[in-house]
């Protein structure tokens, strides 16, 4: 990741946090971390059912659709944690930057809200440090 981009996901997810303290003081130490324990990883044939051609029509391609997924779940905010955290990881492997997962998830928050959007930043920046420096989707 260069540091301009961790500079810029560093500003997202503090302007985020900001907000959600203004708008619920509540929201700032809520923490739905093991949830995604209950949830396995999709399988390869699940991903290619959902995501690939069998339920999907021609015209989008797989980063689409899970950027597209991701910009969902984000909105729904965080009950959505576990599916946020496959979504970026799938996203990556279909060869989303994380600079376009961060872009996407910014763009929420005019519709889910600010504490959606720094919700899912966070977890989106949890999968990235999970990540190789090296990993595929680390440009930008």
């Amino acid at each position: 990741m260069t540091e301009d981009f961790q500079k810029l996901f560093k500003a997202m997810l503090e302007q985020g946090q900001e907000m959600a303290r203004a708008f619920n003081p509540a929201l700032e130490t809520f923490s739905a971390k093991g949830f995604e324990s209950y949830w396995p990883t999709m399988s390869k044939d699940m991903m290619e059912m959902w995501f690939g051609k069998t339920f999907n029509r021609e015209g989008l391609d797989s980063k689409t659709r899970l950027l597209l997924t991701l910009a969902a779940l984000t909105v729904l905010g965080a009950q959505a944690e576990p599916q946020i955290r496959l979504t970026i990881r799938h996203a990556l492997e279909a060869g989303a930057t994380r600079r376009e997962i961060a872009e996407v998830i910014y763009q929420m928050s005019m519709f889910g809200g600010i504490p959606a959007m720094t919700k899912a930043l966070e977890i989106a920046q949890g999968v990235f440090d999970e990540m190789e420096p090296d990993s595929e989707g680390d440009e930008e």
